[in-house]
């Protein structure tokens, strides 16, 4: 008498599971303002291989070459908390050739000024200014909505095609929105040069929702918290800063 065996079915392996170690042997450095959210961040940094450590220290930069500026909250609190040394160590750490990628306020800091509780002003690292979204729509703005690419300005600069690959469709592509990322926030970038917008989002008004030049980059959404695609941006990030560039579409 035959008997057969059991048909074992194939293991699907989830997006977020084939992401592990995506950035294997790389390492970052967040920078703690008082106000980030330093463990899930940190924690999907190491998800992804990183070696992480988190300071408040300048001297702890020296030397470093991909740099992680996260917050939450109001502009004011976390901008004068960097004043002085840390300031200083930023912008000396990015002239002399390191990345930085700033995560909410974090990102938000990176621009001239902020309006949020009277003018402050920013990092100055990136151009326009943080300014408050329409009282037409619900504020904050919690959730998730859906990135779209900056259309008819020609190609992306190469750093934004890394860092969005597999977030954002390519430019050239029929699709006109890429993954779904979560937002927490009531300001938001303006004004910023069209050469700096990597991605947009639209809550009451179209908003930049990633924006960059060369080595300094940020997102308004929270990638930790955004699935599949926020750790694929953060493993883009970790590799670019370590010059292991990775192209691929799919995450």
């Amino acid at each position: 008498m035959s008997t057969s065996l059991p048909i074992s079915s194939p293991v699907v392996e989830s997006p977020t599971a084939r992401l592990a170690q995506r950035a294997a042997g790389t390492r970052a450095v967040v920078i703690d303002a008082g106000v980030g959210n330093l463990g899930n961040l940190s924690r999907a940094l190491r998800f992804l291989g990183a070696e992480v450590e988190v300071t408040n220290s300048a001297e702890d930069l020296d030397g470093e070459q991909c740099l992680v500026l996260p917050g939450v909250g109001a502009f004011r609190p976390p901008r004068e908390q960097l004043r002085g040394a840390m300031e200083e160590a930023l912008h000396q750490r990015v002239e002399a050739g390191a990345w930085l990628l700033g995560i909410c306020v974090g990102y938000q800091l990176l621009f001239t000024a902020g309006d949020e509780h009277g003018e402050t002003d920013g990092l100055g690292l990136l151009p326009g200014r943080i300014t408050r979204l329409p009282d037409t729509v619900p504020l904050p703005h919690i959730g998730w909505t859906p990135l779209r690419p900056q259309l008819g300005c020609g190609s992306p600069p190469p750093e934004a095609e890394s860092l969005l690959a597999g977030v954002l469709p390519p430019v050239e592509s029929a699709e006109r929105a890429g993954a779904h990322v979560y937002f927490v926030h009531s300001y938001a970038p303006d004004g910023v040069p069209d050469s700096a917008v990597w991605a947009k989002a639209t809550h009451g008004r179209p908003f930049v929702a990633v924006a960059g030049r060369g080595r300094v980059m940020g997102t308004q959404f929270h990638p930790e918290k955004s699935g599949p695609a926020g750790l694929r941006l953060l493993a883009n990030f970790l590799n670019l800063a370590h010059g292991r560039e990775e192209n691929s579409d799919e995450l």
